[in-house]
C-alpha cells in the first residue's frame, strides 16, 4: 500500500522565530532513495539518543527495507519549508490474535533537537495513524523508555498510556 505525502502546518520553534509568527510549513512524506544522507544523520542521532550501537549491515538492511513498500518496516519523513529533514518515522503491521484486522506497531521516531517541541513528532504520527486507518489497522501502538520525558509529553496528548510492563528474552 502506497503511503500518501501531505502537507501540514507547524509553529517555528525555539529560536527559530520569535513566539508569535506565523506558521510554517511542513510536508511529511513516504521515504525516498534520495533522503539516505540526511535520514543517516537522523538515524545515528536516535542511536545515540538511545544509547545504541548497531553494526553497518542492520542499518543498510533496514534502509533497504524501509525503500521497498511491499515489505515492513515503512515510514515517514518530515520535510522543512527549506527542504530539510526534520524527523522520521518507522512503522510496521502485523497479526494479531485479539483483532481481524492488523495492528501497527510504530517502533521508531525522531525528531532533530534543534525543532522538539514544534509539532513534527504530532505530524509524523498523525501520518502513521493515517497509513494504520488506510490499512484497517485496528490499533496503533508504541513505547519509549520511562525517563523520556520530553516524548511522552507529546504523546500523553494524543495517546493512551496503557498499564502493560515490557519484557524481553534473558
Amino acid at each position: 500500500m502506497l503511503a500518501a505525502s501531505f502537507t501540514v502546518s507547524v509553529r517555528r520553534v525555539r529560536d527559530a522565530e520569535p513566539a508569535g509568527m506565523p506558521m510554517t510549513a511542513l510536508t511529511v512524506r513516504p521515504i525516498e532513495a534520495g533522503d539516505r544522507a540526511a535520514w543517516d544523520l537522523l538515524w545515528n542521532g536516535y542511536l545515540v539518543f538511545y544509547e545504541e550501537a548497531l553494526p553497518q549491515h542492520i542499518t543498510e538492511e533496514t534502509w533497504r527495507r524501509l525503500l521497498d513498500p511491499a515489505v515492513d518496516p515503512h515510514g515517514f519523513v518530515a520535510v522543512d519549508a527549506a527542504g530539510r529533514l526534520v524527523g522520521f518515522v518507522h512503522y510496521l503491521f502485523h497479526a494479531s490474535t485479539w483483532a481481524i484486522g492488523p495492528y501497527c506497531y510504530l517502533e521508531d521516531l525522531f525528531v532533530d533537537p534543534a525543532v522538539r517541541g514544534g509539532g513534527v513528532g504530532a505530524a509524523l504520527i498523525e501520518a502513521v495513524y493515517a497509513a494504520a486507518d488506510r490499512a484497517g489497522a485496528e490499533r496503533v501502538y508504541w513505547m519509549t523508555q520511562d525517563h523520556n520525558a520530553t516524548a511522552r509529553k507529546l504523546y500523553d496528548r494524543i495517546g493512551k498510556l496503557t498499564p502493560f510492563i515490557k519484557y524481553e528474552r534473558r
